[in-house]
């Protein structure tokens, strides 16, 4: 009998990964990318011996296919994908796929903020365990590349919205929900409802003896659905209250605790600063619980941990003012966690690409930190609008390096210039990287002029 036919849809990281992982597993595999592959996913797929194409779809191909793989970029609603829907082809994730043939227990993270550091986190205090654990999903590297040889007994996911809509059996041990707040409405057809929906897909193989640990201090639509959720061991993380299990912040010590595991630790002797990554921190701390990290080995990990580039990442300090690149920020409640965390009068770049943002929920903090705007971006209407009447200076740019100028000179010592866009980056940028590596080399630049 002929192998199963299976095509995946994308060769990035994830698709690359899921046709080695198919062709490992016997599967006829056939990989298409409407654009062009890197040299390196290229080879890749040449020396395991892949059909493939690139630059365009062959839909005969395609749609002869018994399972289709999908990239998390190729929304469901490309006329490709609604055809493969209709006659009744599956159409599922990388992270579906691979959670097949994995043994490893499974902590799943996702949330409009925090993700990935949660997610780097959760690694890092389970690797500093001695555990056996690996990083994939929204970071690191493909998850069904990881799995073939399936060597971890952990696996740490970030995952998505749109790798969360393409999962229906994958089971989590571990369900992390961060904080839901309008992102993506672009792909979600500009309803708040359906980008909460999706969001809570992460509990749908949800067992009584699973932990679900969640931000209780979310939005008000998120909050109605928490209180009808049940199916997991519920472990709360609040900002405002004190919880008798779950975590806490009070009084700048961070509390955690999962069944008979309790953990107290001042924020202070962490490496993370302000509150959304008391949120983070916690989450991670609950999560290394459930798979019974001891109490020191999580301290350890607290303050060894580095977070990854672009989120509240020190870019230099010239003449006493601090460069700070938060290029991750694309949506504006990361903005609103970013200016929380600031202490000194900052002179805000933002822009780029709009998701259907609404700057009502950071308005207050605007005027009450920021002393310029710098509108970086290639339409900046809305954020020139919205914040013309509200914050003393508004500019605008297209060069990195102007912004970073202007940035300096609009700041006394003691200020902060923070890149925090709000935006997606796709108008000026490669991607949110490229845009905070920009940002970088040009406070690089300006220090070598000095």
């Amino acid at each position: 009998m002929a192998a199963s036919k299976i095509v995946i849809l994308g060769g990035g990281e994830s698709g690359v990964g899921a046709a080695l992982l198919a062709k490992a597993k016997g599967f006829d595999v056939f990989l298409s990318d409407k654009g062009v592959l890197t040299e390196s996913y290229r080879h890749t797929l040449q020396t395991a011996g892949i059909a493939f194409e690139e630059q365009q779809h062959t839909e005969e191909r395609i749609l002869d296919a018994a399972e289709v793989i999908k990239s998390p970029g190729i929304p469901g609603t490309v006329p490709l994908v609604q055809k493969l829907r209709a006659q009744g082809t599956p159409v599922i994730s990388e992270i579906e796929f691979a959670a097949r043939y994995t043994r490893a227990k499974l902590i799943g993270i996702t949330g409009s903020n925090g993700k990935t550091t949660t997610t780097l986190l959760t690694y890092h205090l389970l690797k500093t365990a001695g555990l056996s654990v690996g990083l994939a999903g929204n970071v690191g590297d493909s998850f069904a590349a990881q799995v073939i040889d399936d060597q971890f007994d952990y696996f740490a996911l970030e995952l998505s919205s749109f790798q969360l809509d393409d999962m229906y059996e994958t089971h989590l041990d571990v369900m992390v929900l961060l904080n839901i707040t309008p992102d993506h409405l672009d792909r979600y057809g500009y309803s708040f409802q359906n980008y909460v929906d999706s969001k809570f897909r992460i509990l749908q193989q949800a067992r009584p003896a699973d932990d679900f640990i969640y931000f209780a201090e979310s939005q008000p639509i998120v909050a109605e659905l928490l209180k009808r959720t049940v199916g997991a061991h519920a472990l709360p993380i609040s900002l405002d209250t004190t919880v008798s299990e779950g975590g806490y912040l009070a009084n700048g010590q961070l509390h955690a605790t999962n069944r008979d595991a309790e953990f107290i630790i001042s924020q202070a002797e962490t490496t993370l600063r302000g509150p959304h990554n008391a949120i983070n921190m916690l989450a991670a701390v609950l999560a290394a619980q459930s798979v019974g990290v001891s109490n020191e080995a999580i301290a350890h990990g607290l303050k060894t941990f580095e977070n990854a580039a672009h989120r509240l990442e020190p870019a230099g300090t010239l003449n006493r003012v601090q460069f700070i690149n938060d290029s991750k920020a694309t949506n504006v409640d990361s903005v609103f966690y970013a200016l929380s965390s600031m202490d000194s009068p900052v002179i805000w770049i933002a822009g780029g690409l709009d998701k259907g943002n609404d700057y009502d929920q950071i308005d207050a903090l605007v005027r009450q930190k920021v002393k310029k705007l710098i509108c970086l971006g290639v339409d900046n209407h809305k954020l020139v609008d919205y914040f013309a009447s509200t914050v003393p200076g508004v500019v605008e740019t297209q060069s990195v390096q102007e912004a970073v100028t202007m940035g300096l000179e609009s700041a006394a010592p003691g200020d902060v210039v923070l890149l925090s866009p709000a935006c997606a980056s796709f108008d000026l940028f490669k991607n949110y990287q490229d845009r905070g590596d920009q940002f970088k080399a040009a406070v690089k630049k300006l220090m070598h002029e000095d």
